[in-house]
């Protein structure tokens, strides 16, 4: 087992932490590590016609249930940046990098993971633009692996219509960290769907079994290997 490292999962939305990488996060912190999440936007007021017109009962409780689910991955931290959900596109890129920024100097993470670029949901764009961005490989950069995951619902959907498409050669086991994914995402109680949407715990399992056979093992996560960094040794 590898030295404990800070890691940082940078997401969208609440839900999508745990869709992509929620075993993961499981594995990573019974192993010792440090896994803190991010998630820029608030979430919800995308359904609105206007974004003032939002529940703020209902916005506080899917930020409740994002803690829950944190709580249940064994997440050191979660911090909610409340950025306008599906409208990242209409914030400056600047506002969304200095906000991964700020998380950066505050975590100094060692391994980000967040969304591919190719998903059919623009914020998920913007956040993996905004990561790479932030984590410009110059001297005294503390990040030195990026990896992109999968947000069923989202990715799939693209169909490969989009570039690039999700190429996956990371391949996590997770199979004794598959339950508690699922647990995870059962806390958020209005982004669950029944089967067969992709974010019903049926699918979630099937994903993650059809990765494991990909890669030999009982259950897994898939990831895209962005950015290695493997600096000289000091002696």
């Amino acid at each position: 087992m590898r030295a404990p490292e800070s890691v940082l999962v940078v997401a969208a939305h609440p839900d999508d932490e745990v869709l992509g990488c929620g075993g993961t996060m499981a594995r990573l912190a019974n192993e010792g590590h440090e896994v803190r999440i991010a998630i820029l936007a608030e979430g919800m007021t995308s359904r609105y016609q206007q974004r003032e017109q939002a529940n703020q009962k209902q916005l506080s409780h899917l930020h409740s249930n994002a803690q829950q689910a944190a709580d249940k991955v064994r997440a050191k931290e979660l911090v909610l940046c409340k950025l306008p959900d599906n409208r990242l596109d209409t914030v400056p890129l600047l506002e969304v990098v200095k906000v991964v920024e700020d998380l950066i100097e505050k975590f100094s993470p060692v391994v980000i993971y967040t969304h591919h670029p190719g998903d059919l949901n623009v914020d998920h764009g913007v956040v993996h633009r905004a990561v790479l961005t932030a984590t410009r490989p110059i001297p005294g950069q503390r990040v030195r692996e990026i990896y992109a995951f999968e947000v069923p619902s989202s990715t799939e959907w693209a169909f490969q219509s989009l570039e690039p498409s999700f190429r996956p050669s990371v391949f996590v086991d997770i199979s004794a960290t598959l339950e508690t994914k699922v647990s995870a995402l059962a806390c958020y109680d209005t982004e669950t769907r029944k089967f067969p949407h992709p974010r019903s715990p049926e699918a979630v399992r099937a994903i993650a079994m059809r990765w494991g056979s990909v890669a030999g093992f009982q259950a897994a996560e898939a990831f895209e290997l962005i950015r290695s960094l493997r600096p000289a040794t000091s002696h």
